[in-house]
């Protein structure tokens, strides 16, 4: 008797604009189509509700998991099954606002069938590089800093309703509000002690969205790239994100660019408290020790073609790059009257 592979779809009911229950029957049919005994769990808002259910789905046997949501709800799936021996295929099908990781692996982040047919391609899969941060992991950045502790501040409706623009509004709020921390940062066999508004760890190039920030980032390369912002004013900060907006801003001898395997990122004033964020969330306190698990999970991704609405900016997030771009000159043009 054949045995046949199982798959479990792991969705968050809540994610984006609350549209992907109207697509599940179909997404069940095409993975039952690829060979797979398919069923699906909807997330609670219970603590770790789609963690727990990929770690139990994985100690089951199950063949393949598919994160159905939000860079929240994959962060959850892959903190489920990350520390495990037997770890199943991963596949992802975008549901949530900004949906980085997707973007980076090429998978329709508009269109949920689209991106679950994947799974019918040849050529599918491959093996990718995740996070480990102290006892949590992560697949596509790490951060700390003031600049990135606007992720917590955002409520999730406003997420939705407003997607990048959210993340705008809320961090031009916070920029005067920027306090650098003194740190200790060692990656490899280098080392950064001083003054720093901010450390970014990432796994892929993109970013919030912007794939210009970390252009070189590799999935499967076992290395890090790393950024450092050293100590800014309101207006080096302004004018660093302007340049990263536009891929400039690696040379600037306000930031460190690198690569690095292993990182370590110690405050070094006791009464400084430094957060994490780790794709997106919190993930706790520095100190923190950050390693790059090489080619640590397979994934299903778009690896024949690149589509389109996957590289090119839609016309409403143009609209609210120029508005932030602005609003960076008028406030130049305010402190200098």
């Amino acid at each position: 008797m054949t045995v046949r592979k199982r798959a479990r779809i792991i969705y968050n009911p809540t994610s984006g604009r609350e549209t992907f229950r109207s697509d599940l029957v179909d997404i069940l049919s095409i993975y039952e189509k690829a060979g797979y005994e398919t069923s699906a769990f909807a997330t609670t808002p219970a603590p770790n509700s789609a963690k727990n259910e990929a770690t139990r789905a994985a100690k089951d046997g199950f063949d393949l998991i598919v994160a159905a949501g939000g860079d929240g709800t994959l962060n959850e799936v892959v903190n489920g099954i990350a520390g495990l021996e037997h770890r199943p295929t991963l596949a992802i099908i975008p549901a949530g606002t900004t949906n980085d990781y997707a973007r980076a692996l090429r998978i329709p982040r508009d269109d949920p069938i689209a991106a679950a047919k994947l799974i019918l391609k040849k050529n599918k899969k491959f093996k990718i590089d995740i996070g480990r941060a102290g006892e949590n992991y992560f697949m596509n950045i790490a951060a700390g800093g003031t600049m990135t502790e606007l992720t917590y501040e955002v409520p999730s409706q406003m997420k939705s309703l407003f997607g990048y623009a959210a993340y705008f509004a809320k961090g031009a709020e916070l920029m005067p509000r920027i306090k650098p921390v003194e740190m200790l940062i060692k990656y490899d066999d280098q080392e950064y002690r001083g003054s720093a508004s901010m450390f970014m760890i990432a796994l892929t190039n993109s970013v919030g969205g912007f794939e210009q920030i970390v252009p070189d980032a590799s999935l499967d390369d076992g290395k890090f790239t790393m950024i450092i912002v050293k100590k800014s004013s309101v207006i080096d900060m302004l004018s660093l994100m302007a340049k990263a907006l536009q891929g400039k801003h690696l040379d600037d001898p306000r930031i460190i660019y690198a690569k690095a395997t292993d990182i370590e990122v110690i405050p070094l004033n006791e009464n400084d408290r430094l957060m994490v964020n780790l794709d997106g969330e919190y993930g706790g306190d520095a100190p923190m020790k950050f390693h790059d698990l090489k080619q640590h999970l397979e994934v299903i991704a778009n690896l024949d073609e690149i589509p389109e609405d996957a590289i090119t900016t839609s016309a409403d997030f143009k609209r609210v790059e120029k508005d932030f771009m602005d609003g960076i000159d008028d406030y130049k043009d305010r402190e200098k009257k």
